[in-house]
């Protein structure tokens, strides 16, 4: 049963929402009026997916969510009247999961939770692939900078100058490129 928090200036609407999503098996952690100090309301909820009513999102609310987006990533659903595009996009780009233009059939509210919950979950997944590679490319200009300064300093071709980083790397049991970051640092303050 996912716990969802409700985020809706009008206590109507959010009645029926929270009719809507009992009947689909989903359980109510709270309603908020507003996603002022979203995050610290999400640390004490701790909701699993967001689901926020209004007019129009707010250039505040859509802050609101990015910050959280960034400290505390929840898939987040926009029900809404809003048709703009630029705040559509302004919207994903805070890490909206779901934006639901029109008034809302409460029938369609599960299928509309599971597929901001799987939107979210392969933006998460790519989000990870990225992080991942970027690391990796940052740990391979590391390396091939250290790779560089023994080859200078030691007269070493580019194999050799590798097999010495990676010889040095299992001496200190260290991973390649924190011992080729070190390796760099070092020859900053001694070159």
């Amino acid at each position: 049963m996912l716990r969802i928090l409700i985020i809706d200036e009008s206590r109507t609407r959010a009645a029926e929402l929270c009719g809507g999503l009992a009947t689909a098996g989903h359980q109510v952690a709270a309603v908020l009026p507003s996603a002022l100090d979203l995050t610290a309301q999400i640390e004490a909820i701790k909701p699993d997916v967001i689901l926020i009513e209004t007019d129009s999102p707010s250039r505040d609310t859509l802050e609101n969510l990015a910050v959280m987006d960034r400290d505390m990533p929840r898939p987040v659903i926009i029900l809404t009247q809003e048709r703009d595009a630029e705040v559509m996009r302004a919207a994903f780009k805070a890490g909206v999961s779901a934006y639901v233009v029109d008034n809302l059939d409460l029938a369609r509210l599960k299928p509309i939770v599971d597929v901001a919950i799987a939107r979210f979950e392969a933006h998460q997944n790519l989000k990870h692939e990225l992080a991942t590679a970027t690391k990796k490319l940052s740990e391979r200009k590391i390396i091939e900078k250290a790779k560089g300064i023994l080859m200078k300093t030691r007269g070493l071709d580019e194999d050799q100058a590798y097999a010495a980083l990676r010889t040095l790397a299992m001496e200190q049991a260290q991973p390649l490129g924190k011992v080729a970051a070190d390796l760099v640092a070092m020859a900053k303050l001694l070159l």
